[in-house]
């Protein structure tokens, strides 16, 4: 990795999670260390000065971290066979890190961190303990009308998530609230595991039959659009080449039966946005272990990708 590649925060060696305090005093040593008249190299310490500006003004720092600026790219060691997961529809492949012969990690095996924390002489970009969370933020209130069902729907997933996806994956991270890097919405939910992610979208609706034809929800003769997912997912594939990216909507039934309501897929649609897949909460929570489990390494905690999709929260 060029340095050219590395995060303002890699520049001044310091995690995503650094006070102010904590920015100057590593600015401070990195200049010193950095400046022309000691030694340094001039376009290593424009570009210290360059994160120390960026993070150290709260407006620039959030407006950079909301971009999901880039980071470090952590995948296979130096040596080892690349091997590829075969895509969903709409995504990349992305690569392994197990070696050729060696047992295959399984998704209810305990987290191994990439890169591990115990790393001599790196700076982690999160803390342990908060790479360790399996639930980062929860659904806030957003504009004035509607706040009240999104905050509902938004809650079931995080609950229906949290109990019956997250047990069986440890090493999967639920991110909520996120900043949309398509346009100017937000993401309910982002699910990390290995490398694979998929963004989940909620919906409230009456329990009965619905159709699905890769565009529209339909149900007595009325069609209901869900979630625009699909620009969401091709930008987030753009942004993280090296996960598998997959949308997901997830639709409630009023009386909270994760079977209802039911819906039909009829049709794939022609523009591509079948990369979404609408489902009940029992679709949901199948499709998601599924996904998740059947991905490379997926007892793998991304920490550089995680530190970037927790910089892009609200």
């Amino acid at each position: 990795m060029t340095k050219g590649s590395s995060s303002h925060y890699e520049v001044l060696r310091v995690a995503v999670t650094a006070t102010e305090r904590e920015i100057k005093v590593a600015y401070r040593k990195a200049a010193r260390a950095s400046h022309p008249d000691h030694g340094g190299d001039a376009a290593t310490f424009r570009q210290v000065t360059l994160a120390y500006e960026t993070l150290i003004d709260p407006r620039r720092r959030a407006a950079y971290d909301r971009s999901y600026a880039t980071g470090p790219r952590w995948g296979r060691a130096e040596g080892d066979e690349a091997h590829f997961d075969a895509p969903a529809a709409g995504s990349h492949a992305s690569a392994t890190i197990h070696k050729p012969g060696t047992p295959r990690n399984t998704s209810a095996d305990a987290p191994v961190y990439v890169p591990p924390f115990d790393t001599p002489g790196a700076v982690p970009l999160l803390p342990p303990e908060l790479a360790g969370q399996q639930v980062h933020g929860m659904p806030r209130k957003r504009g004035i009308f509607g706040a009240e069902a999104r905050i509902q729907r938004e809650l079931r997933t995080v609950q229906l998530i949290s109990r019956q996806v997250l047990p069986a994956i440890p090493a999967a991270r639920l991110i909520n609230g996120l900043q949309s890097p398509a346009d100017n919405s937000h993401i309910d939910h982002a699910l990390l595991s290995g490398y694979r992610l998929a963004l989940i979208g909620s919906m409230l609706l009456p329990k009965g039959a619905y159709a699905w034809d890769g565009n529209t929800l339909n149900h007595g003769g009325r069609s209901i659009a869900p979630p625009q997912l699909a620009p969401v997912v091709r930008r987030m594939q753009d942004i993280f080449p090296e996960l598998n990216v997959t949308g997901w909507t997830v639709v409630h039934s009023p009386d909270g039966n994760l079977h209802e309501p039911v819906i039909d897929r009829h049709r794939r649609s022609r523009d591509g946005s079948d990369i979404i897949q609408v489902v009940n909460a029992a679709g949901l929570a199948r499709g998601l272990k599924d996904f998740l489990s059947s991905g490379p390494a997926p007892n793998t905690v991304n920490v550089p990708v995680l530190a970037r999709l927790l910089r892009g929260m609200h």
